[in-house]
């Protein structure tokens, strides 16, 4: 990958998300992210922070690998990892967060495993 600049370190992070402090969507520091498909435009059009996380995701990356490689906190990732998303610049791989369990179907499943042959 090649070396992206980023913004002075004097830039508040505040700044960088526009006073933001949540995110769209629910990232967990596992939460996975990738480019579906790389568009070389858009990328030239991203505020270097952003333009460094889309960059990463080429291939699929975490959140807290992102954090740690840019050196930037998580939870500026996090919201700018979410607009990326909102502009479906990244895919954001389902977690564990993201499925809600049915209680009914868990105990049909597992009545239907015990009916199983040992």
């Amino acid at each position: 990958m090649e070396h992206i600049a980023m913004r002075s370190k004097r830039i508040r992070l505040y700044a960088l998300t526009g006073g933001r402090t949540r995110p769209r969507h629910h990232l967990m520091v596992e939460t996975l992210i990738s480019v579906p498909e790389y568009d070389p435009q858009l990328a030239e059009t991203l505020m270097p922070e952003s333009r460094a996380l889309y960059e990463l995701a080429r291939e699929t990356t975490s959140i807290a690998e992102m954090s740690a490689h840019l050196t930037i906190p998580l939870g500026v990732i996090r919201v700018l990892i979410s607009d990326l998303a909102a502009q479906d610049a990244v895919f954001i791989h389902p977690t564990g967060f993201t499925y809600q369990y049915d209680r009914i179907i868990l105990e049909r499943i597992l009545d239907g495993l015990k009916k199983l042959p040992a």
